[in-house]
């Protein structure tokens, strides 16, 4: 994976067994289809197919005008989102900047480039700039944040507005599907603590979802 900065894995196959996911594969359009194959090849973030359906089918049910997401890798579920949504604008952000600068590049190739928003930078430094409310929220960004960005982030959802966090079972790590270990103990930690605050919240609809390696949608009420 020369040029980027973390490994991810192979997610072509999914990053977690789920019972499920025979069910949920995913049809794209062909040109986002090769963007994702060839981030694959690669090893970079790239939601897998059940994860990917799910978000197509609630974002088709929603039409949000005004998304934003938390960790653009090469834009795939950024692409995946504006195809459905036709008249949405996008708002996304990413740390790395290999993966910015790819992302940009595709969506410019996918003539999306003019309904996207994308900041170059820390998720939670850019937040801070970032002025009003979003429909949709799709975090997929450093797992350890997701604690701290929150609290920023139901303040930056709507009413009614859908927040989606990808990987909270982590492997299997939060069901006891599989243990974990001792390196990723304060990882599963940050999880664990985000899981407990959003389903808590008074000020949210919080359910934990078996889907790819785990969602957690929350809605503001």
């Amino acid at each position: 994976m020369s040029g980027f900065g973390y490994a991810h894995g192979d997610t072509s196959k999914g990053e977690r067994e789920s019972r499920t996911a025979v069910f949920n594969g995913v049809a794209l359009p062909a040109e986002i289809a090769k963007i994702r194959e060839r981030a694959f090849a690669r090893e970079i973030p790239t939601a897998d197919d059940e994860t990917l359906n799910f978000i197509c089918t609630l974002v088709a049910a929603l039409k949000p005008s005004n998304i934003l997401e938390l960790g653009t890798a090469t834009g795939v579920s950024a692409a995946v989102m504006l195809d459905i949504c036709k008249d949405a604008h996008l708002t996304t952000i990413e740390r790395e900047r290999a993966f910015y600068d790819e992302a940009l590049w595709n969506f410019k190739c996918l003539g999306m480039d003019m309904r996207v928003t994308a900041l170059y930078g820390d998720a939670y430094e850019c937040l801070q700039n970032l002025r009003g409310q979003y429909d949709f929220i799709f975090m997929d960004c450093a797992k350890v944040q997701y604690i701290k960005l929150l609290p920023l982030l139901k303040n930056m959802l709507k009413k009614g507005g859908v927040l989606l966090a990808d990987d909270v079972l982590l492997y299997g790590w939060l069901t006891g599907e599989v243990p974990v270990p001792q390196k990723r103990k304060m990882l599963y930690s940050h999880i664990k603590e985000y899981i407990d605050a959003a389903t808590r919240d008074g000020e949210l609809y919080t359910t934990v979802l078996n889907v790819g390696d785990g969602l957690a949608m929350s809605v503001k009420k």
